[in-house]
């Protein structure tokens, strides 16, 4: 990367951090592109030439919070998922699935609510909400085809209802609810939530 690239990389990165944090301190709709900019210490007008819109960026602040940086790789591209949805015992794929949602959460929960709260008053960023729930929804449905196929279901489960059930399960309303209104460790929501996979998926042993 050449050191013109670099330094537009830590621009971005920094507008990125700045937009975080005045979007979780003063709401979506309060915070201004002017306000981002001088939070970043840049001109609006480099605000708007690399976001375009405070949607797209908070749109990318959320893609970029869900994958852990900034390289465009599909969440189910990534080798910890793939590892995830061959590893050919059940219990374990179930226990690195709610690993891997307890390490999305710790970094994306602060953005997943900032969308949650703006999303009703602005169709945009509900939009944005709804894009996010469904492509939590296809990783689920992935995760949910593989573990069928190397093991039998609950019984009375198919593919589908255990995808509903994956999802209820490690929803962002779930986490927040555990770790922001109960007090619970993101550690303890993740056994939790592991044990509660198994439990509700995988036939009893």
């Amino acid at each position: 990367m050449s050191v013109r690239a670099e330094k537009a990389q830590a621009n971005r990165q920094r507008m990125r951090a700045a937009a975080q944090t005045l979007f979780t301190s003063r709401g979506y709709s309060a915070t201004s592109m002017q306000a981002i900019a001088d939070e970043a210490g840049m001109a609006v007008q480099t605000l708007y030439f690399t976001f375009r819109t405070k949607r797209a960026l908070l749109s990318e602040l959320l893609d970029v919070a869900i994958a852990g940086d900034d390289e465009p790789v599909p969440t189910l591209e990534r080798p910890r998922v793939l590892a995830a949805i061959d590893n050919p015992d059940p219990v374990a794929q179930l226990r690195e699935l709610a690993g891997i949602a307890r390490a999305i959460y710790e970094r994306v929960a602060p953005v997943l609510q900032v969308v949650a709260h703006a999303a009703p008053g602005d169709p945009e960023i509900h939009e944005l909400w709804m894009t996010n729930n469904a492509q939590r929804a296809v990783v689920m449905d992935r995760f949910i085809t593989a573990l069928a196929a190397k093991t039998p279901l609950r019984d009375g489960l198919d593919t589908a209802m255990a995808t509903d059930i994956a999802l209820a399960l490690q929803s962002p309303e779930m986490y927040q609810f555990f770790t922001t209104r109960r007090g619970w460790s993101p550690t303890r929501w993740e056994h939790w939530t592991a044990d509660a996979l198994v439990t509700q998926l995988l036939p009893p042993h």
